[in-house]
């Protein structure tokens, strides 16, 4: 037993360190960006699998998503204190999932504006015990209630927060991929924060609704932005380009379910047919695949 326990000691020792030196990248002049992998949360990553990162004012400092476990909010905090010496005011949480927001405890402080979606403070007390209950089991980390932080400040449509010579738009969007989407616009560099608004080489995952997604991503493709910054995946520098292979599942998705329903078909014939063309173009497929099915089946079945 005394072995074992010295074996978990060293790992979790040598995860805090590989945290310690948590990589970002400069992506523009003042925002910074930590690109996480492809992978599913569990517990070798401990749930460190999404973007996240800060953007730097003359005053101070909005950090983007915290991470995905307590440990790498810090190490996000190391890198900040490594890269400015200005304080962080803000931390704006772009939806509910984990792998966005466990790292929120590490900048719990005097001073520091919590920001989500209106909706957001709702979704998180409604999975808060859920969350923290299968931490442990799920991904190897322990979460009490503490860690589940709710925005202290709220956005609705829109709302500018001004870090010192950089103000920054906030947006509420429409139910897309969760019912508390929130975007960052920093029109100094024409760089848009569109956290899991966006998926690249990762499977899109819906947990809000299909057809809102499809609308709110043709409403954004009449923009034209110099840089967009997803929830996984790379940095995006055509915009339009870009948006397109998700734009095509979830339209595929959409149409061969709404066909299948038409047809009299039940879920359970859609979860063997449905979209599996796309299956070579996206990472983790089929992880969620069948889970976007599931969730798209039930909206779709009850238009008028």
């Amino acid at each position: 037993m005394k072995t074992l326990w010295t074996l978990i000691l060293l790992i979790s020792s040598q995860y805090a360190l590989a945290l310690d030196a948590l990589s970002i990248k400069e992506v523009s002049k003042g925002i910074y960006v930590h690109f996480g992998k492809h992978e599913l949360p569990d517990t070798h990553n401990h749930g460190a699998i999404a973007n996240i990162g800060f953007i730097v004012g003359e005053k101070c400092v909005a950090v983007i998503d915290s991470g995905g476990n307590p440990e790498e909010g810090q190490a996000l905090k190391k890198a900040i204190q490594a890269t400015t010496d200005k304080p962080v005011c803000y931390v704006i949480n772009t939806h509910v999932h984990p792998d966005h927001i466990y790292g929120n405890i590490a900048f719990k402080a005097k001073g520091v504006e919590f920001v989500g979606h209106h909706k957001l403070a709702r979704a998180m007390a409604s999975r808060s015990s859920y969350y923290v209950d299968k931490a442990a089991e799920q991904l190897a980390i322990k979460l009490t209630a503490e860690n589940i932080i709710l925005p202290t400040l709220e956005v609705k449509n829109t709302l500018k927060i001004d870090l010192g010579g950089r103000v920054l738009e906030l947006t509420a969007h429409p139910t897309a991929h969760t019912d508390n989407d929130l975007s960052i616009y920093d029109k100094q560099t024409d760089t848009l924060w569109l956290s899991d608004l966006l998926f690249r080489e990762h499977l899109p995952v819906l947990d809000g609704s299909l057809n809102g997604w499809i609308a709110e991503l043709e409403r954004l493709e009449k923009n034209n932005y110099r840089r967009v910054i997803a929830g996984h995946g790379a940095l995006v520098t055509d915009w339009k380009h870009s948006l397109q292979p998700q734009k095509r599942y979830l339209i595929k998705l959409r149409d061969q379910i709404r066909s299948a329903i038409k047809q009299g078909q039940f879920l359970e014939d859609a979860l063997k047919t449905v979209a599996y063309s796309e299956s070579k173009s996206w990472k983790l497929f089929n992880e969620f695949h069948r889970k976007n099915i599931t969730s798209a089946f039930a909206e779709l079945e009850w238009e008028e």
